[in-house]
């Protein structure tokens, strides 16, 4: 593009000297073609933020689908997971088809409507200008490289629109956070070896005593909804458990302790030292997350605990012991290299809790984080869970559940009503006290 800008300069002043009423119908094109290109803009937006939007929703029924074949299958809901499918398909195949057909007739205007421009003013030329054969072969010549020019600055403002859209659906997944990450760089190792994995060696700094959490608040921007003034401490060794109904806030919660939500106030603080940057700090050695859907990868289950780690043999085989998980290495097919599928569909909901917890366990972090890990659990292997997580007491845990089981074992109970902490203290006192404790205890929330 800017050889051509540089090339025209000149081009402009010789047409010019030639004959400017010409020379002037020559760029003609160029004002209608940009501003045809600028008139469409708004619908060619609407047009690929659509078409973008259906992709997302279909690409997010695939993995809703993935992660759920169990839940599917015992429903006996296939049929309908399949005209689900179907039926976003077709919505996004006919968004995708009218953007990328705007596209094209934009691209078949602008062309057209310069050849046939330029054709025009060259009839004009020759009938009614008498230019000699040498100024009409200098208007030849030069136009090729105009035509160029104009269909490629049309197209260049309808690609914009186009990466206008898919910028503006990077930076909401930022979250807040500078649009500058979007440009930094990191290298791809497609051709040469990855790297090892750098773990960073725990010290005596890294453990923990007393994880403060004051005054924490987040509101989602969207709708206002979140935690607000959130205060506790979770000494070692001991298990805290956060309960609440379903919307609490509970997920958040953690999500903002984390550093995985901007907080939007309050401090947390890792044995009285305040952490600046919880995203960066909550990480191994310091803690290990997993989410209520752990994300389980089509590779072998050692790979999906390890994730590049190096460890021993007997390292492994004590994690896989803790996480309740040796029993079902055992009846697999390959054991530990057995191929799990795409986000763990060959296991069963258990044993992709209890891979996410074995993942977390063989890291060996101060604070380990779970959420609603257990919810897939039967009543005996959660209990065996937990018993051994806690059994020696080195490890801190901070728990999302509602389940008795932990309830049981918690030192203590946080409990979230919309947002807020309503009641906070051990099982016996809060059945005493709490009345929205009773009712999830009793299960009639």
């Amino acid at each position: 593009m800017f050889g051509f800008i540089v090339f025209i300069i000149p081009a402009a002043i010789i047409l010019l000297h030639i004959d400017v009423l010409i020379t002037v119908c020559v760029f003609l094109p160029l004002l209608c073609v940009v501003g045809l290109a600028q008139a469409m803009r708004q619908r060619q937006q609407r047009l690929r933020a659509a078409s973008r939007e259906a992709t997302g929703l279909l690409t997010g029924a695939i993995g809703e689908i993935f992660s759920s074949v169990q839940a599917i299958q015992v429903a006996g809901a296939e049929d309908y997971a399949v005209k689900h499918f179907h039926r976003l398909s077709q919505i996004r195949q006919r968004q995708i088809l009218r953007d990328t057909v705007f596209f094209s007739a934009l691209q078949s205007i602008f062309g057209n409507t310069v050849g046939l421009g330029t054709g025009l003013i060259l009839v004009l030329a020759a009938l009614y200008r008498h230019l000699s054969p040498g100024d009409l072969a200098i208007f030849i010549a030069y136009l090729s490289t105009i035509t160029k020019f104009i269909i490629s600055a049309a197209n260049l403002i309808a690609q914009y629109t186009q990466t206008k859209v898919s910028h503006q659906r990077l930076v909401d997944l930022l979250q807040g956070e500078s649009q500058e990450i979007l440009l930094q760089n990191d290298p791809l190792y497609l051709k040469k070896p990855v790297p090892a994995l750098h773990t960073a060696v725990k010290t005596t700094v890294d453990r923990l005593a007393l994880l403060k959490v004051a005054n924490l608040t987040y509101r989602y921007p969207d709708t206002g909804r979140g935690i607000e003034n959130i205060s506790f401490q979770l000494q070692r060794g001991t298990l805290t458990v956060i309960t609440g109904r379903i919307a609490a806030g509970k997920t958040t919660l953690l999500q903002t302790i984390l550093g995985l939500l901007p907080r939007d106030a309050g401090n947390l603080y890792w044995n009285d030292r305040l952490i600046e940057d919880p995203a960066h700090f909550f990480i191994p050695p310091h803690s290990a997350y997993t989410p209520q859907v752990p994300h389980l990868f089509s590779d072998t289950l050692e790979e999906n605990i390890l994730l590049g780690l190096h460890k021993a043999p007997a390292e492994m085989q004590q994690a896989i012991q803790l996480a309740v998980l040796a029993d079902d290495v055992d009846k697999l097919e390959d054991g530990l290299q057995t191929i799990i599928g795409t986000r763990g569909v060959k296991l069963s909901g258990g044993q992709v809790q209890r891979t996410a917890a074995a993942r977390m366990l063989i890291r060996e972090s101060e604070l380990l984080v779970f959420d609603d890990i257990s919810s897939a659990l039967d009543v005996e292997t959660e209990s065996r869970l937990w018993q051994q997580l806690l059994q020696q007491r080195q490890r801190s845990c901070l728990v999302v559940s509602h389940r008795k089981a932990v309830l049981q074992l918690a030192d203590t109970i946080i409990v979230l009503q919309a947002g807020k902490i309503t009641a906070m203290g051990t099982l016996p006192e809060l059945l005493t006290t709490s009345d929205e404790l009773k009712r999830i205890w009793h299960g009639t929330v």
